[in-house]
């Protein structure tokens, strides 16, 4: 009897042990499938969110392209007069 309690002592230990150890891997897995979840969450806002920037930059960008394109033809409208103006001067 003494023995059969023994080993079945044993096996219980070892069977909890078998459960922790799984409860454990099982817990694991689970807040490393939480985690990939949140951190692919979060990717996805923060490319839309940099999408949106850059889009944002762009208008911007293309805005003080245009703008600078009308300025520089005003620059060369202005250089063209004072030169024609200055040859007008010395003739």
């Amino acid at each position: 009897m003494v023995a059969k309690a023994e080993a079945e002592k044993k096996s219980a230990i070892a069977e909890a042990r078998r459960d922790s150890v799984k409860k454990i891997q099982d817990a694991e897995a689970q807040m490393r499938s939480s985690y990939e979840s949140a951190v692919a969450n979060e990717m996805v806002t923060l490319n839309a969110k940099r999408d949106e920037l850059l889009n944002e930059g762009k208008n911007i960008a293309n805005g003080i392209e245009a703008n600078s394109e009308a300025r520089m033809q005003e620059v060369k409208d202005f250089l063209n007069k004072e030169f024609e103006r200055t040859l007008n001067v010395t003739s």
